[in-house]
């Protein structure tokens, strides 16, 4: 009697075998595991946080920022007492590198006539006027000041998820028939130097920050804050608050009948090909 007898395979093809199924089994597994790392809900310090990183999605978060490598525009301040400043401002995102070109500067580094440029080249900051290289000490710290506050003040929505930023919801409020959700904003950098505090106030609609309350700490001035009032323009697929105003307020938001600081952005255009011997000394 003939008994029916399975072939066997050679022991090369089970290797071969083996070797696919587990390739196919740990290729199922991994994606799996990125299907749940996508759909993972983000994890929140607090309310506070999270108003914040809806309102940086909807403006433009910082890596879609930092994919246009750099900026050029045309910056204008005016004091209620009718001094200007309008300078070219360049940036290189990466590294935070900044220049700014003033043909008018009737309120920072007024005693200097003519053309004057500043710039932060990634290690040092300098001041050049009429083309001649300045070295007065009182002059490059008012250098130090404004080159990291004019990149700071444009990349500062982005710049509210860095690390040391802390969040505090303070509920919401109305105004002008606009609710709005306060969002305090301070920093921690690890050192004694005081920071800055901003109160935020969120449109609760379009997830906009509408105005700002700030200190500058760095004048000294902690106790009484400033009203930042913006309007915004799209540019290249990011929300920019292009038109500003500030003056002395409460933190109440209430402000007097006072005159506004006024500063534009216009002119703005994203990757120009900067490169770092663009802003060296």
């Amino acid at each position: 009697m003939n008994t029916f007898k399975a072939k066997q395979l050679p022991m090369k093809s089970k290797t071969l075998i083996f070797l696919l199924t587990s390739l196919l089994l740990f290729s199922c597994q991994e994606k799996q595991s990125v299907k749940k790392e996508n759909n993972k809900t983000p994890q929140f310090q607090n309310k506070g946080q999270e108003l914040v990183m809806k309102m940086i999605e909807k403006v433009g978060t910082y890596q879609t920022l930092r994919s246009k490598k750099d900026v050029i525009y045309t910056y204008s301040y005016q004091t209620p007492d009718g001094k200007t400043d309008i300078s070219n401002e360049k940036y290189i995102f990466d590294g935070e590198l900044s220049y700014g070109k003033y043909d008018k500067h009737q309120r920072t580094l007024s005693n200097f006539e003519g053309t004057i440029e500043q710039g932060y080249d990634g290690k040092e900051f300098w001041l050049k006027n009429n083309g001649e290289i300045i070295l007065d000490s009182s002059a490059l710290k008012r250098v130090a000041f404004n080159r990291p506050t004019n990149f700071y003040w444009f990349t500062m929505f982005q710049k509210l998820m860095d690390k040391g930023v802390s969040y505090e919801y303070l509920g919401e409020e109305t105004l002008n028939q606009t609710i709005y959700e306060i969002v305090k904003v301070s920093f921690d950098f690890e050192n004694s130097k005081p920071t800055d505090i901003y109160q935020l106030y969120i449109n609760k609609n379009t997830h906009l920050v509408d105005q700002f309350l700030f200190t500058v700490a760095d004048f000294g001035a902690m106790e009484t804050p400033n009203l930042m009032v913006l309007e915004y323009e799209e540019v290249d697929g990011i929300l920019i608050p292009t038109k500003r105003k500030y003056k002395k307020s409460t933190w109440q938001a209430t402000v007097s009948d006072a005159p506004w600081v006024k500063v534009n952005w216009t002119n703005i255009k994203f990757n120009n090909g900067l490169t770092p011997a663009d802003f060296e000394k």
